[in-house]
């Protein structure tokens, strides 16, 4: 049996089938909204106070929230923030981690000794009283304009730079790991004896064998991003209205949660079966790549 198909083996686990079956279920009905939107004619967004806090229906399958705007729809637009934020954010810590771990691992030196205890630093705070603490601060009293400052998407961008700042040190840490034992191997000490370039080396020879534990590492974190923008927006300080996410619809929910519980159940039902599946993902993932697990 080759590498590769025993590597498909490992991928074709039931825990990483169905963690990547239900991510997939999941975006296509979040990013396919319009569609589900022309089926069911309706607007996610026209309010209607005669129809607030209506039961699940023909016209309404998942009910409606207490404007009268359709459950089902504003879940789908929400899970598009949610999964968007999650994503990107994700994927910015994992590049800003990836060049500052390879730059470590490969220098050494005063250089490594540096990022290093940046990346302590980092890791020492405490990170959801910082994002609240970021999350809050008011950028008009830091020169940007009104107008940008309390634009809709303002505060999706805001959140997705702040995680990326923040979160960025588990990859560091793993990247350096490996590039620090990758640099003394054979391949790498040819290709420097050839006159390679250092960037050459860290992009060309060592990069590449480092994608698996990059991959596990953002697959597991897009989890965690989604948990904390959820935190962030049930608090008031996350994605902010008219932008809908699953964590401000859980906050506008609490005031209603008597009334309508649905309200409060969809969103958190959503958020804990997408963190659970990346989860799911990334130890499936990890176990899948590692050269040293068994088949």
């Amino acid at each position: 049996m080759t590498a590769a198909s025993r590597l498909a083996d490992r991928l074709a686990r039931p825990r990483i089938l169905a963690s990547a079956i239900l991510l997939l279920v999941l975006a296509l009905a979040c990013f396919g909204a319009p569609i589900v939107a022309w089926i069911l004619g309706q607007d996610a967004s026209a309010v209607d106070l005669y129809a607030r806090l209506q039961g699940p229906s023909l016209s309404h399958p998942l009910g409606t929230d207490e404007l009268g705007r359709d459950q089902l729809l504003r879940l789908l637009q929400g899970g598009q923030i949610s999964l968007l934020v999650g994503l990107c954010a994700a994927f910015g810590a994992a590049i800003l981690g990836t060049g500052i771990g390879l730059l470590a691992g490969y220098r050494g030196g005063p250089l490594d000794a540096f990022l290093m205890r940046l990346t302590d630093g980092v890791i020492a705070l405490p990170l959801l009283p910082l994002l609240i603490v970021l999350a809050a601060l008011d950028l008009r009293k830091f020169g940007v304009p009104p107008a940008l400052a309390d634009g809709d998407a303002t505060s999706l961008y805001r959140i997705v730079l702040i995680i990326a700042l923040l979160g960025w040190t588990t990859v560091a840490r793993l990247v350096r790991g490996a590039a620090l034992s990758l640099k003394s191997r054979e391949f790498v000490r040819a290709a420097v004896a050839l006159g390679a370039s250092e960037r050459r080396v860290m992009l060309v020879h060592i990069l590449p064998n480092l994608l698996s534990p990059i991959i596990v590492a953002t697959t597991l974190s897009v989890g965690n991003v989604i948990l904390l923008e959820s935190v962030l927006s049930f608090l008031g300080l996350g994605i902010q209205p008219p932008l809908p996410s699953w964590g401000n619809m859980l906050s506008r929910a609490e005031d209603a949660i008597n009334l309508a519980p649905q309200l409060a159940l969809w969103p958190g039902l959503l958020i804990f079966l997408t963190v659970i599946a990346c989860n799911f993902l990334g130890d499936g993932l990890q176990d899948a790549l590692d050269p040293r697990g068994a088949d």
